[in-house]
C-alpha cells in the first residue's frame, strides 16, 4: 500500500515523459539582471543605505560600497583587501583627483552612462589611469580618437605618449601623416622637436600631393626660431625630396634661398637635385623616390614583346603601378613588327632601339605627353643588344646583326640628336647584361644564371620603389607567362604580386616616374 503523497512508478514514468516533451524558453537574463543590480546599488549609494566606506576629496564626502568599488577598480580592490591601513578605516582621503572627476568615476562604477565630455575627458583618463578602471580608460581613449583634428593631433600625441596610450599615439601619428598639409598651418607644428619632425618627414606615407609642401614646412619650422634651429637645416632638408621639386620652383625658391646658400652643408643636396634634373633616373637616392600619396609615382612600363606562343609581336605599352596594383594602357609602339630590341629609361623618357630584321630605328616615348617620337637612327642595325644611360648619354652595346655578334658601341647625344661610335667592346657579345656603375659600363656575358628555382627565359627585370620586379618571360613549357614576381632584396623571397594583362616574353621593361590620379 502506497503512503500519502507517494508517487507510483507509472506516474513517475509519465511525469518524466511529459517533462522531456515540455517546451522550454532559454532567456538571456544576465545583462538585465546585472543592470538591475547596479541600479539598486546606485540607489543604495545615493540614500547611504548599506554603504561601508566614505571617500573624502577636497572637503566633499562620497558614501560608497567597498565591494562595488573593488569590482571596478584594481586600485580599490588592492586597498581594501590587503594590510593597508585604509582597509580598516571607515573614511579614506583620496589625493590626485578633483571632487567633480571623482563623482564622474563613481557614477561610472555604479553603472552611470554618458559621462565622457570634451571638457572632462583628460581628467577622467588621468583618474581611470590612477584607479586602474580599464573600461573607463578605454572609453576615454576612443573618445579622444574620435576628436582628432589638424589643430589638436600633435597635442593628443604628446598626451598619449605621456600616459603610454599606444592606440591614441598611433592614431595621432597616422592622422598627422594623412593631414600633414593642414597640421602645419597650426601653432603646435612649430613646437615639434627636431627628431620627431625628421621622423615624419622621412616617411613614404606622408600624404602630400606636392613635395613643395614639405620644403615649405621645413623652412617655416626653422625660421620660427632661426638662431636656435638654423644648425638643423641640413638634417631636415635631407628628408625633403628636393630632386622631385618642380624645376622652376627649385631654381627660384631653393637655389636662391639665402639661408640655404649660406650653409655649405646643404650644397651636396642642391648638387644632387641639379644632377637629377640633368640625368634623370640615373641619379638614385632616398630623395629621388616619390612618396606613396604624391601625384607622382614610380611605375613600371612594359613594352611590346611576343605572345604566349612566341609568334605574334605585341604593340602594347602598359603601365603597372605597384603601389595600387593597377595596370593602364599607354601609347602603342608605332613600329612593333620586331622583337629583341633594347629599351632604356633616360631622363624619365623611354628609348627603344633596333630589333630583328636588322633595324636601326630608335623611338623615344615622351612620358609627359604620352606619345612616341622617332629620333636619330643607329649607325648600324642591331638586335639582341642592350642600352644603358650613363652621365647624361645613351649607349647601345653589342648585339647581333643577322650574321654575327657585334663588338661596336654607339653613344647618343640628346642635345645633338645623333649617334656616334665610341670605344668598342673587347669581344663581340649579344644578349649580354649591361649596367652602369661609377661612371663605367659593365658588360657581363650573354647568359644569366637563374636564381628563381624555375625557368625564366626572356623576362622583364626592373627595380621599382626599392624592390626587384620580374615580369613575364617564358616558363618551363617554353610559353610566355603573365605573372609578375617581386623579390625582396633583404630576404630574397620571391612573391607573386600581380598578373599582366596578357602573356609576354622578349618584351622591354623599365621604371619611370609618372603623374597619377589619387
Amino acid at each position: 500500500m502506497m503512503g500519502f503523497g507517494s508517487v507510483s512508478p507509472e506516474d513517475q514514468a509519465l511525469e518524466t515523459q511529459l517533462s522531456s516533451k515540455a517546451p522550454t524558453t532559454d532567456l538571456n537574463l544576465k545583462a538585465c539582471h546585472a543592470e538591475d543590480v547596479l541600479q539598486n546599488l546606485n540607489t543604495f549609494r545615493k540614500s547611504r543605505l548599506f554603504t561601508d566606506v566614505v571617500l573624502r576629496i577636497d572637503g566633499e564626502e562620497f558614501h560608497c560600497h567597498r565591494a562595488t568599488l573593488s569590482a571596478s577598480s584594481i586600485y580599490f580592490r588592492t586597498m581594501f583587501s590587503t594590510n593597508f591601513q585604509e582597509s580598516q578605516q571607515n573614511a579614506v582621503d583620496i589625493k590626485g583627483v578633483s571632487a567633480d572627476t571623482m563623482d564622474c568615476v563613481i557614477d561610472y562604477m555604479y553603472g552611470g552612462m554618458g559621462i565622457i565630455r570634451e571638457d572632462n575627458v583628460q581628467s577622467l583618463l588621468e583618474a581611470s589611469d590612477l584607479f586602474q578602471v580599464s573600461m573607463l580608460r578605454q572609453g576615454c581613449e576612443e573618445f579622444l580618437e574620435n576628436q582628432l583634428d589638424p589643430c589638436n593631433c600633435l597635442g593628443f600625441l604628446n598626451f598619449a605618449n605621456l600616459f603610454t596610450i599606444q592606440g591614441l599615439s598611433e592614431k595621432s601619428k597616422q592622422f598627422l601623416l594623412k593631414h600633414f598639409a593642414e597640421v602645419i598651418q597650426h601653432e603646435e607644428f612649430l613646437q615639434l622637436p627636431k627628431e620627431f619632425l625628421c621622423d615624419q618627414l622621412s616617411s613614404d606615407d606622408l600624404a602630400i600631393p606636392k613635395e613643395e609642401t614639405v620644403f615649405e614646412a621645413v623652412m617655416q619650422w626653422v625660421h620660427h626660431d632661426l638662431p636656435g634651429r638654423k644648425h638643423a637645416l641640413k638634417e631636415l632638408l635631407e628628408h625633403v625630396r628636393i630632386p622631385l621639386l618642380d624645376r622652376i620652383y627649385f631654381v627660384e625658391k631653393v637655389e636662391m634661398d639665402e639661408l640655404i646658400l649660406s650653409s655649405k652643408e646643404c650644397l651636396p643636396l642642391l648638387q644632387e637635385a641639379r644632377r637629377f634634373h640633368i640625368f634623370g633616373n640615373e641619379i638614385v637616392s632616398p630623395r629621388t623616390r616619390p612618396r606613396r600619396f604624391a601625384n607622382v609615382a614610380e611605375v613600371i612600363v612594359m613594352l611590346g614583346g611576343c605572345d604566349r606562343k612566341g609568334h605574334a609581336m605585341l604593340p602594347h605599352t602598359e603601365q603597372y603601378n605597384p603601389g595600387t596594383g593597377e595596370w593602364s594602357p599607354l601609347a602603342k609602339i608605332p613600329d612593333y613588327s620586331k622583337s629583341e630590341y633594347a629599351v632604356c629609361s633616360f631622363r624619365n623618357d623611354i628609348f627603344l632601339s633596333g630589333g630583328n630584321l636588322y633595324s636601326n630605328d630608335v623611338w623615344m616615348y615622351n612620358s609627359q605627353l604620352n606619345i612616341w617620337v622617332r629620333v636619330a637612327s643607329l649607325n648600324k642595325g642591331r638586335w639582341r643588344h642592350r642600352m644603358v644611360a650613363l652621365q647624361g648619354k645613351l649607349y647601345a652595346v653589342g648585339g647581333f646583326n643577322g650574321f654575327s655578334r657585334m663588338s661596336s658601341v654607339e653613344c647618343y647625344d640628346s642635345n645633338l640628336n645623333c649617334w656616334s661610335f665610341t670605344a668598342p667592346l673587347l669581344e663581340p657579345v649579344s644578349s649580354a647584361a649591361v649596367v652602369a656603375c661609377l661612371n663605367r659600363l659593365y658588360v657581363i656575358g650573354g647568359a644569366l644564371t637563374n636564381q628563381l628555382n624555375s625557368n625564366k627565359e626572356n623576362c622583364g627585370l626592373t627595380v621599382c620603389n626599392g624592390m626587384i620586379y620580374i615580369l613575364g618571360g617564358k616558363g618551363n613549357m617554353a610559353e610566355g607567362t603573365d605573372r609578375v614576381f617581386c623579390v625582396e632584396p633583404a630576404s630574397g623571397k620571391l612573391i607573386l604580386v600581380s598578373r599582366m594583362p596578357r602573356c609576354a616574353s622578349y618584351h622591354g621593361c623599365v621604371t619611370i616616374h609618372r603623374r597619377v590620379r589619387r
